[in-house]
This record gives structure tokens, sequence and C-alpha cells, in this order.
């Protein structure tokens, strides 16, 4: 019942449980980004849209596109990205910011041609230019890294 002393008893205990749950997660992208800035003397990353990432679809697939939204913003990538701006400038450390229309997925590492956009189902695919099969988060991985170093020394 609304306003009975069980339903406040269990709403103080779900409100201590989601705050656990911000503590781990925020220890835990403390601990990380600490650990990535200690270990490595330049870091790369993409400026991504969460706001566009996780726009609401419509029609088929809706429910998978909700969990995937939802894994998103569990992510704390805005976060992320924040602590290991001030965290880079504590140490000593670069940070490249890749912008967020650079065709990372898109581009073959090997060839550096552009092709076309692929759905986020596809994995792997082999390059037309140069014949070589690629993963996609590896592909997007060694695209992001040159692209960071081509933006460090310029």
């Amino acid at each position: 019942m609304r306003g009975s002393r069980n339903r406040a008893k269990v709403r103080l205990k779900i409100a201590r449980l989601y705050a656990l749950i911000t503590d781990v997660r925020r220890d835990m992208l403390d601990q990380l980004t600490t650990r990535l800035v200690r270990e490595n003397q330049v870091l790369v990353v993409e400026d991504l849209s969460v706001a566009s990432l996780s726009r609401v679809r419509r029609g088929n697939g809706r429910r998978r596109k909700s969990r995937l939204n939802e894994a998103i913003l569990d992510a704390s990538w805005g976060e992320l990205l924040r602590q290991l701006r001030y965290k880079c400038e504590w140490y000593g450390r670069e940070l490249v910011v890749v912008d967020r229309f650079f065709p990372s997925t898109r581009r073959r590492s090997g060839c550096h041609a552009v092709g076309e956009r692929l759905d986020v189902s596809v994995r792997r695919w082999t390059s037309a230019g140069c014949g070589a099969v690629h993963d996609r988060d590896v592909n997007a991985a060694v695209n992001l890294r040159d692209e960071g170093l081509r933006l460090l020394a310029a």
C-alpha cells in the first residue's frame, strides 16, 4: 500500500542498493582511468555522441535497441572521458580526442579505403581493396590509434 511503513522500508533498501551500485561503478571507473593513465604516455579516444547513440528506435528491434541504450548509458562514457582528461593533466600524459565523424569503423586499416556503412550486426568482413579480413572492433582501434598519433604529430 502507498504510504505504508513496509513500502517506505523497501524504498530505502532499494535506494541503498542503487547508491551501492553507483559507488562501485565510480570506483571501477576511477581505478581503470588511473591504470590507463599510469601505463600509457598517449591515450587516444573517440569523441562519441552518447545522445545520438542512445536514440529510441521505432519498429522492429526496439527491445534489443533499448537494452543497448541501457548498456551505453550504464557505461558512463562521459565520466570516463572527464576522468581521463584531468588525470592526463595530473600525470603529464597526452590525451588525443579523435573527432566523432572520423570513419573509424568504415575505413579499412590495411588499404585505408573508406567503405560503405556497415550494420552493427556485421562483426567481420573482407576488404575489396586489399583482400584482408577485418574484425570490426580491432579495425576501428587500429584506425583510431593511427589517427590519434597523426593528430599528435601535427
